[in-house]
């Protein structure tokens, strides 16, 4: 029997097969002609849209220096960790390590990144050291991306805190004259085109669009190492005496440059966890305190300029104290009668309150306000305070009388220093410089140069045997200066027991080159007097600065026997 022979397709059906496959064929044809040819700059620019990126190129802040060019503010490269969460959850399996390394719980670094599963970008950390960084490339984890970034390190730490401020986590200034210079510090960030993976990484630098431009350099004022003497002599004093904060503020009177500001409490630039906030406020420019009988030589300079007054002219002091109105003003003793140069010497409230009220309120008025009291500085530190210096159509008589040693007026240690500067420049009154100050301004002028003369050597005898600040005698200098101290004002009246102890004072005095003011806030205990607590930190600071700046003494007959008599023979 013969086997059955197979069927053969029909010459229709192979027909048809054959135009189906040839159809498809064509079609491929044409579509890949179309993707390749016809449609090439629309598929390109969205295959370049998912895989080029145009990235931002951090710029460093601008250094700020001394004086010097030593650096009390620097920025270093760092990075920053951030993450694309839906890409680092489908790498599950290395979750807990990247979890141990940044310290966090691993549910909450899951819960974290599922809450935020809809963003391409989240920072896990910002400015980490350069080895947990290493750690965290070294896992190789999809979606995990390191960033760099700046961050700012203050090397003088809390010895220029206040002063020079510090920057938040975006580097931008938040105190001090980080934030006043924060335009001229801050640079500007540039940008490139670069290719990417799917996982965000990149694999090419295209192209520079434009490159980063660094901050520019600050120089400060200050010279650092006579700002760490300050900053020591001060705090050891406010510890010493248990008070709640003090201040020191050193100008150069020839160019009105601030060369030393130091502020207690304090603190660290460069780990402010934990601190509180009022800790971060300059005292010095901040700060507005009642200056006491640091206002004794302006008024002894008012009654000068008067004409009225001569450096010999007697006041009668006794018995000790005066009455005005319903109001008593006292001395410490009955000093009698005493001359301009006296009432400085013993800080006579009763004979300053005498000329004030012989000149009234028109000539100190005059004068305090060409000194600027009660208008800031013009320093251009964030915050500064004005003080306080009412118009002398309101004054009364009392008023009138307190205000001549000190009371009813408002000022900061800076200011107050800034107006001591004007009797050691000559009766030029020349504006505060935080910056360096490569030729010195012009001053105007507030008082004759006689006059400030002759309050200058009148401000030398209270640094002498009989004076009220024979503490803030430096040997080999002649000093002048003035001590300060003030019942603070509480509502309703003043503290009897809290109190402002000051000293304002110049060195050498022939020609004075330094200027400084030392204010100590509520000193404890019995030694409250601005000659026993704040004349001694103006001493040791103003010994060290002179020595330090290499400014020659101008009173060497006060080495009997020494070493620098002996360096001269």
């Amino acid at each position: 029997m013969n086997a059955p022979r197979p069927a053969t397709a029909s010459p229709s059906r192979r027909w048809l097969l054959t135009s189906v496959f040839a159809a498809a064929a064509g079609l491929l044809l044409w579509r890949a002609f179309y993707l390749q040819v016809e449609n090439q700059d629309f598929l390109r620019d969205h295959g370049n849209a998912r895989s080029l990126r145009v990235v931002s190129i951090p710029a460093h802040r601008g250094m700020i220096t001394d004086r010097n060019d030593q650096p009390l503010a620097i920025s270093t490269p760092v990075a920053s960790i951030w993450v694309t969460p839906r890409e680092v959850l489908q790498d599950g399996d290395k979750l807990p390590r990247l979890a141990a390394l940044l310290h966090m719980n691993p549910r909450d670094l899951k819960r974290q990144l599922k809450d935020r599963l809809g963003r391409e970008f989240l920072y896990l950390k910002r400015r980490v050291r350069p080895e947990l960084a290493a750690a965290v490339k070294k896992l190789d984890m999809n979606g995990v991306n390191l960033q760099r970034e700046y961050k700012r390190y203050y090397p003088a730490g809390e010895v220029a805190a206040h002063l020079v401020g510090f920057t938040n986590v975006d580097d931008s200034g938040q105190e001090g004259v980080e934030l006043a210079y924060d335009d001229w510090l801050k640079g500007t960030p540039g940008e490139k085109r670069v290719l990417q993976d799917r996982y965000g990484r990149v694999v090419q630098n295209v192209e520079s669009l434009r490159p980063a431009r660094p901050g520019r350099t600050l120089h400060l004022s200050i010279d650092r190492r006579v700002q760490y003497l300050a900053y020591r002599e001060l705090k050891a004093a406010v510890q010493r005496h248990h008070a709640r904060g003090g201040s020191l503020v050193m100008i150069n009177p020839e160019t009105g440059e601030v060369m030393a500001m130091a502020v207690q409490p304090a603190y660290n630039p460069n780990n402010r966890s934990g601190l509180k906030s009022a800790n971060y406020r300059n005292r010095a420019v901040t700060d507005v305190f009642e200056p006491g009988s640091t206002m004794k030589p302006f008024t002894i300079a008012a009654a000068l300029m008067s004409g009225r007054y001569s450096p010999a002219s007697l006041v009668q002091t006794a018995p000790g104290y005066v009455k005005v109105l319903d109001h008593t003003i006292r001395d410490e003793s009955n000093y009698g009668v005493i001359d301009l140069g006296s009432i400085i010497k013993k800080s006579s409230n009763v004979g300053a309150a005498k000329i004030a009220l012989s000149l009234g309120p028109r000539p100190l008025y005059e004068l305090y306000s060409a000194l600027g009291f009660g208008l800031p500085t013009g320093s251009g530190f964030p915050g500064e305070s004005a003080g306080v210096l009412n118009s002398y159509h309101n004054w009364s008589e009392v008023q009138l009388a307190t205000i001549a040693f000190g009371y009813g007026i408002s000022t900061t240690a800076l200011h107050l220093a800034q107006a001591y500067a004007a009797i050691a420049d000559n009766g030029i009154l020349l504006p505060v410089s935080l910056t360096r100050v490569d030729e010195p301004p012009s001053g105007r002028r507030v008082m004759p140069a006689s006059v400030a003369r002759e309050v200058r050597k009148m401000l030398e005898g209270v640094v002498q045997q009989g004076g009220t600040g024979l503490r803030a005698d430096v040997p080999g200098y002649r000093v002048a200066g003035k001590t300060g101290t003030v019942h603070k004002s509480t509502a309703g009246g003043y503290a009897e027991d809290r109190y402002e102890s000051l000293f304002a004072g110049m060195a050498p005095a022939s020609d004075p080159r330094l200027v400084m003011v030392v204010v100590i806030d509520e000193p404890e205990g019995s030694d409250y007097y601005g000659g026993l607590v704040a004349a001694p930190v103006f001493a040791r600071v103003m010994r060290g600065a002179l020595r330090i700046l290499n400014i020659p003494p101008d009173d060497l007959p006060a080495f009997k026997g020494g070493t620098l008599m002996a360096a001269n023979r």
